[in-house]
C-alpha cells in the first residue's frame, strides 16, 4: 500500500474527502517527525512507538576495493511495533 492508497482507504473508512483524508494523514506525519526530531517519542498504543536513536563512528570496508574507511556517527529513527500489531502480523 502506498500514500494515495492509504489515503483512499482512510477517506472510505471515515467517510472523509480525499483532501480532508490527505491533510489528515499529512498532519499525523509531520507531528510524529516534528516531534522525533526535538528527541522525543511518539508511542501509539497497540500500533508502536517511533523514537531518535544514534549510532556510533565506526570502522567498515569499502566492498569494492577492501579499504578500510571510517563511516561517521548518525542519527538514526527507530520504531518498535507494538503488542497489538506483533499479535495482528503473527496470527
Amino acid at each position: 500500500m502506498n500514500k494515495t492508497e492509504l489515503i483512499d482507504a482512510i477517506a472510505t473508512e471515515c467517510d472523509l474527502s480525499k483532501a480532508v483524508a490527505q491533510r489528515a494523514l499529512e498532519s499525523v506525519l509531520s507531528n510524529v517527525i516534528q516531534a522525533v526530531v526535538n528527541g522525543d517519542s511518539v508511542q501509539l498504543i497497540g500500533f508502536g512507538a517511533f523514537s531518535s536513536g544514534s549510532r556510533a563512528e565506526r570502522t567498515g570496508r569499502n566492498p569494492r576495493t577492501g579499504e578500510e574507511i571510517t563511516i561517521s556517527a548518525a542519527k538514526t529513527v527507530k520504531f518498535a511495533a507494538g503488542k497489538a500489531f506483533k499479535d495482528a502480523v503473527n496470527k
